[in-house]
């Protein structure tokens, strides 16, 4: 709960900083919130280290084969890195260049996730009765 008070607090004040340079040093308040948002994500990195561990801990209890987690956790993370260098893309104004990591981003999921698609399938045709 703490950790999502710094984060807003830290994000009010450098929106209200980055409005207020805005005017004059455009290209200065462009750097301050992308400095900051790159620094908001630096701060989560030991949270997700240890949601990835948890998350492998329960596949292997559950005895789930690890690649496909390790698979749905790439997935997840291309999306939220993809999702992250889009918005900043936005907010530099460049929409077309943050169309393309968009679609880098699901072109790169879909790479990732044909394995599993593939192993759905087979499951599903084994399972089927043979005429």
């Amino acid at each position: 709960m703490i950790a999502i008070l710094q984060i807003a607090g830290i994000a009010l004040i450098t929106t209200f900083l980055a409005l207020a340079i805005k005017e004059q040093k455009p290209n200065f308040a462009f750097l301050l919130v992308l400095f900051v948002g790159s620094g908001i994500f630096i701060f989560l990195l030991d949270q997700i280290q240890l949601i990835i561990r948890l998350i492998e801990q329960l596949a292997s209890s559950a005895n789930v084969n690890v690649m496909y987690v390790k698979t749905i956790l790439k997935i997840i993370g291309i999306a939220y890195i993809a999702e992250f260098a889009a918005h900043i893309s936005k907010d530099a104004g460049l929409g077309a260049m943050a169309a393309k990591v968009e679609l880098a981003g699901k072109i790169l999921i879909l790479a990732l996730a044909v394995p599993i698609l593939t192993a759905m399938i087979e499951t599903i045709i084994q399972m089927m009765p043979v005429r």
